[in-house]
């Protein structure tokens, strides 16, 4: 209960401060708080709900998946084999330069308007720290444990099940986190380029009707929808590596 209380006594500070700064406010940029929530209560309880957030969850999170298997399974690989990193580290270099906003054009020609261009301007533009992070977590496996697989004669399978992944899993883990981060802001900036539908493609709509109100109800929407992936995720993280957490415990007791 403390811990809750110490965690939220800010933001519900920082409401109630918005709440009486702009309850007066006549505005047309800044509306008061209350008149935002009442449209976020209107639209994103109703038609809003179906028409734009359901599509933008299940585009960030099929977008989110492909990055991050992708990143995994390639990162394991390249940093399995000194030669293959070697050989394709200036494309990886130069692809991951590359700002996924650029790539809009490109993926709308190849893909056309729809959640195919998004999730694969979400894909391509978010992979890259998972990846990154895969390949340096492979690469600090200790020559010991690569020697140690050797002696009990361990397969490929056995060595990356048992060995490779939980060593590089808490840089995997990192990569995944920058990746959930990326694949949010994505979402919005392929929604407003080149979508019918979503979170992006209601904020600005609104904006270019002057519907300010929605416009703010449409950016608490997005920052909620963040705040409650990036929760699940720590979840998700912190179940899996509670070895770590555990390893960690036995370790600072018998210093």
């Amino acid at each position: 209960m403390r811990l809750i209380l110490l965690r939220a006594w800010l933001p519900a500070g920082l409401v109630a401060a918005w709440w009486l700064a702009s309850a007066s406010s006549t505005s047309l940029y800044f509306p008061p708080l209350q008149t935002i929530l009442e449209t976020l209560g209107a639209d994103w309880a109703g038609p809003s709900f179906a028409g734009h957030l359901l599509p933008s969850i299940g585009k960030f999170l099929a977008g989110f998946l492909i990055a991050a298997v992708a990143g995994i399974f390639l990162g394991l690989v390249i940093g399995m084999y000194p030669a293959l990193r070697a050989a394709v580290e200036p494309i990886v270099q130069f692809l991951r330069s590359l700002p996924p906003p650029v790539l809009l054009p490109v993926g709308l020609l190849v893909f056309g308007i729809g959640a195919s261009m998004n999730i694969a301007i979400i894909a391509f533009g978010a992979v890259w720290p998972t990846l990154l992070n895969t390949i340096d977590g492979v690469r600090s496996l200790d020559p010991q444990l690569t020697e140690m697989t050797r002696s009990y004669r361990l397969t490929r399978a056995q060595k990356i099940r048992w060995v490779i992944l939980p060593n590089a899993s808490p840089q995997i883990f990192a990569g995944l986190r920058t990746t959930l981060q990326m694949a949010i802001i994505l979402i919005v900036v392929s929604e407003m380029v080149a979508s019918t539908n979503g979170i992006g493609y209601y904020v600005l709509n609104s904006q270019q009707t002057f519907a300010v109100p929605q416009t703010w109800a449409g950016t608490l929407v997005l920052g909620a929808l963040g705040y409650l992936a990036n929760l699940v995720f720590i979840r998700i993280e912190g179940y899996v590596l509670r070895w770590q957490a555990g390893l960690l415990a036995i370790t600072g007791s018998g210093a």
